[in-house]
């Protein structure tokens, strides 16, 4: 009689356990955040993307998160952690993130947020808008076009522009490449300044200062993280800046074409949650853009410098 108790007993143990593995399955979902690098621009793309996921999900979705302090080697590691871990997807946040999720594995979705150009990072030469693997997301890139017609407004009488971006970042290299022939096209004589890594910021910048009247810095992770640094070099000199984004502008630029970060990392949410919930292949998603582009300006750094703003600009609060 015992031993019948025994094994009943046993037998309830195993469909109970089936039942909550079976709700763990259906219900609960575990997702993987890797960025970059923390700077408000990304800090903001990766609160929107947790926002929209808890929003749509509640408490059934849990958030596995990590920086990778700038480093793309630490982003590998994290990444290969997170599949070793089970996650149920991957969100990379900066393109490096993105990459490394990529390399880690291509089954697990990633949805990528803060890329400036997904053909670009993932090296896909025959680009239709979707990725058509496992992965996803939306982009941060702003018009260039647009970008490069605001240095003609703004500075028509400069002669010389420099560019200037981490050489590491191959998102930073595609704008510039777009941003220098647009440029050429205005009439501008344009120069090319690179730094490896945080550590040739400063000297860097100091060079282009005095080769150009007005730099441009595309969208950049290692120069937004360093924005101190290259405010401190170009203030003094008094060379005006045009930033790729917002937040970088906040640090070191007279004006940009912006973007909302929060939107874009919002956006993305939304896909992972067509993905997990709705099971969307993400590789048949069309990559985001953000919903609206604005004129902004730094009022301090260009009361400082004397820069005129005409109208159709918002100060950044």
């Amino acid at each position: 009689m015992k031993k019948i108790i025994s094994v009943f007993m046993a037998l309830i143990m195993l469909i109970s356990l089936a039942a909550c593995s079976g709700e763990t399955a259906e219900g609960n979902y575990k997702v993987g955040i890797c960025q970059l690098v923390q700077h408000e621009a990304l800090d903001a793309a990766t609160q929107g993307f947790k926002d929209a996921l808890t929003e749509a999900l509640g408490d059934k979705v849990e958030f596995i998160e990590h920086n990778a302090s700038g480093d793309a080697a630490t982003c590998i590691t994290i990444c290969n952690q997170l599949v070793s871990e089970g996650v149920d997807l991957i969100m990379g946040n900066a393109t490096p993130a993105l990459q490394a999720a990529a390399a880690a594995t291509a089954t697990i979705p990633v949805v990528g947020t803060s890329i400036t150009d997904y053909a670009t990072a993932l090296e896909i030469s025959d680009w239709t808008g979707k990725t058509g693997s496992n992965i996803t997301g939306t982009a941060d890139l702003a018009p260039l076009d647009q970008q490069a017609a605001m240095i003609k407004e703004l500075f028509p009488n400069a002669k010389i522009v420099g560019i200037l971006y981490c050489s590491a970042e191959p998102n930073s290299v595609y704008q510039a490449n777009i941003v220098e022939a647009e440029l050429v096209s205005l009439g501008y004589e344009v120069e090319i300044f690179t730094f490896a890594d945080t550590n040739d910021v400063a000297n860097v910048t100091a060079a282009a200062c005095a080769a150009a009247d007005v730099l441009y810095i595309p969208t950049d992770n290692t120069a937004a993280s360093c924005a101190e640094t290259i405010n401190n070099v170009a203030l003094p000199a008094g060379t005006p800046i045009i930033a790729g984004e917002e937040n970088a502008c906040k640090g070191f630029g007279v004006a940009t074409l912006s973007i909302n970060y929060y939107d874009i990392g919002y956006i993305a949410g939304q896909m992972a949650v067509e993905i997990l919930v709705n099971g969307t292949n993400p590789g048949d998603m069309d990559i985001k853009f953000a919903p609206e582009t604005t004129k902004v300006y730094n009022a301090e750094i260009c009361e400082k410098l004397g820069v005129s703003i005409p109208e159709g600009y918002v100060a950044i609060g």
